[in-house]
């Protein structure tokens, strides 16, 4: 019994089967291959980048697994594959871009087909006259990262990274001015215009320049920007005038900028700052008129030559500027059509035009009430506004403010709105109407009757002293001392008679030479300002004669 309780208390054997590995040798060999592949797989796509899509107008110049991305000149990416869209209406090029480049593809970023293109006075892209067109790229500083992109129709003028800023100018039209425009700052080259667009509107543009550092420093608020397209030339009541930026502006075109005087010490005008795109320098340079008095002239002679924008002189300074120019016929019963001449005067460039005009306002702003007082002054002392001809060449005219001599009393008629300012006929006019006046006269004198008389007198008197001398002859000679005196002075009366009564005769004779030269010089006079009339309508309709002289076609 002990020995079989001592056995029972032994721990009962289980018998355990030996562990068998199932894995062969030959799978070691499939296993390296897939994990050596798909190292591959991963390193290619590490290497390759990513893809992207470009939408392009045309694939003019494209081709797929040969047409390149470059950046700078280095190769960075390649297209793939072409397709059309959905909408038939673009190219969608997947181009396979450098892993480098993952990095650049933000949403600002820009692309474009390099081929070759004139632009601005350059000509760009010659070099893929002989390798092709490419593809260029300009990476932007965007944050957002896209995988989509519409390629620009034009390239950047300005390249990535340029120091520099971009401003708007407002133009009612584009002129001469394209992609690449030059910008000149005192005739040097400091920007090119970027692009333009029309406002939603379609009244006007928006051009978009850009302006190179450390230039864009000198764009003030008050900046001025105008056309410098080619030659610019006018012919006005100044003269003319012509003004070029340089060699290049005359080909292709430009745009000016200065900034007045008493601006030149502002702050710099803000990047994206708008500013007005002027015609020409001399209405950009302009100091704006915040504050205008309008008054209306009325001419009973011709105004042909004046038109808006003519200036209005005081004394020969300028202190304003025509506005409008029409005719008006007075009520029905009275028809009285005549020339109404809308002008506005500027109090400042009065004020500016005098020597001291504390003087006459004591320091302070002309008001209105002080403003009447000095017109009806000086227009009660004979000031009259007169129409000038201010440049013989094109017969221009321009409204003067001057003191007439021997003019009738007038008074300003300030009840009226705009208020009427008293006029006076200009020079040329009075002087052709006093020679037409003094001919008339002349016509009228009656020449022949007042010869018969003469005649009639000197033949008289011819008689009466052929009487006389057969008298002395008869009294054979004896004559007292006085009574001969008197016969010798009667005689040379008579001879006296005859010769002016011949040059009387010679000089009011209707083919005399006074006569003759007086209706010449009426003739000239008329002929003379036919002829500037012609001129001006040639020059109106063909400007470019004063260069190029009258075409064949026109002569």
């Amino acid at each position: 019994m002990p020995e079989n309780q001592e056995l029972s208390d032994l721990p009962e054997a289980t018998a355990v089967p030996k562990k068998r590995t199932r894995l062969s040798v030959v799978w070691i060999i499939p296993i390296i291959a897939a994990l050596l592949g798909g190292w591959i797989a991963v390193q290619k796509l590490l290497s390759e980048g990513p893809t992207i899509e470009i939408s392009f107008a045309s694939a003019d110049g494209l081709e797929a697994g040969k047409t390149t991305v470059k950046y700078n000149g280095v190769d960075v990416g390649r297209i793939e594959s072409l397709k059309v869209s959905a909408d038939r209406q673009r190219i969608l090029a997947s181009v396979q871009m450098a892993p480098e480049a993952g990095e650049w593809l933000v949403d600002d970023t820009s692309f474009w087909v390099v081929r070759p293109r004139i632009a601005g006075g350059s000509i760009t892209g010659l070099g893929t006259l002989l390798s092709g067109s490419y593809i260029g790229m300009a990476i932007g500083d965007g944050s957002e990262r896209v995988r989509s992109f519409t390629a620009l129709e034009v390239p950047p003028v300005v390249a990535a990274n340029t120091p520099g800023r971009f401003f708007q100018l407002e133009a009612a039209n584009l002129g001469s001015l394209d992609y690449g425009t030059p910008i000149f700052f005192r005739r040097i080259q400091v920007g090119q215009v970027a692009s333009y667009r029309l406002e939603e509107d379609g009244r006007g543009l928006v051009v978009r320049i850009f302006v190179k550092a450390p230039y864009d420093r000198f764009i003030k608020p008050e900046t001025r920007f105008w056309q410098a397209s080619g030659l610019d030339f006018s012919l006005n009541a100044d003269g003319l005038n012509v003004q070029t930026e340089s060699l290049a502006s005359l080909l292709i075109g430009g745009v000016a900028f200065d900034t007045p005087t008493e601006s030149a010490e502002a702050d710099p005008a803000p990047a994206d700052a708008r500013f007005e795109l002027f015609g020409d320098q001399a209405s950009a340079m302009k100091a704006p008129e915040r504050r205008s008095v309008h008054y209306v002239l009325y001419f009973d002679e011709s105004v042909r030559g004046l038109s808006a924008g003519a200036p209005v002189t005081l004394l020969g300074l300028p202190i304003g500027e025509v506005v409008s120019v029409r005719l008006e016929a007075g009520s029905r019963k009275d028809l009285k059509v005549r020339a109404r001449v809308r002008v506005a005067t500027f109090p400042q460039r009065f004020l500016d035009v005098l020597a001291h005009p504390q003087d006459l306002t004591g320091g302070k702003e002309i008001t209105p009430v002080m403003r009447r007082d000095l017109l009806d002054r000086l227009v009660a002392r004979g000031l009259r506004a007169q129409l000038q001809t201010g440049n013989l060449l094109t017969g221009q005219l321009y409204v003067a403010l001057a003191y007439v001599p021997n003019e009738a009393r007038a008074n300003i008629n300030w009840q009226a709105d705009p208020p009427v300012f008293p006029v006076a006929k200009s020079g040329l006019t009075d002087i052709e109407a006093k020679l037409t006046n003094i001919l008339t006269k002349l016509d009228r004198l009656p020449i022949d009757a007042i010869g018969n008389d003469l005649k009639q007198s000197l033949a008289t008197l011819a008689e009466t002293l052929k009487d006389v001398d057969t008298l002395v002859k008869r009294w054979g000679g004896e004559l007292t001392p006085e009574l001969s005196s008197t016969l010798v002075e009667a005689r040379r009366t008579l001879a006296a008679a005859e010769r002016s009564f011949d040059s009387a005769g010679k000089v009011v004779a209707p083919d005399s030479v006074l006569m003759a030269e007086m209706r010449g010089m009426l003739s000239e006079i008329k002929r003379a300002a036919q002829s500037m009339r012609v001129l001006t309508d040639y020059l109106e309709r063909h400007p470019e004669a004063l260069i190029r002289g009258k075409s064949e076609e026109l002569q």
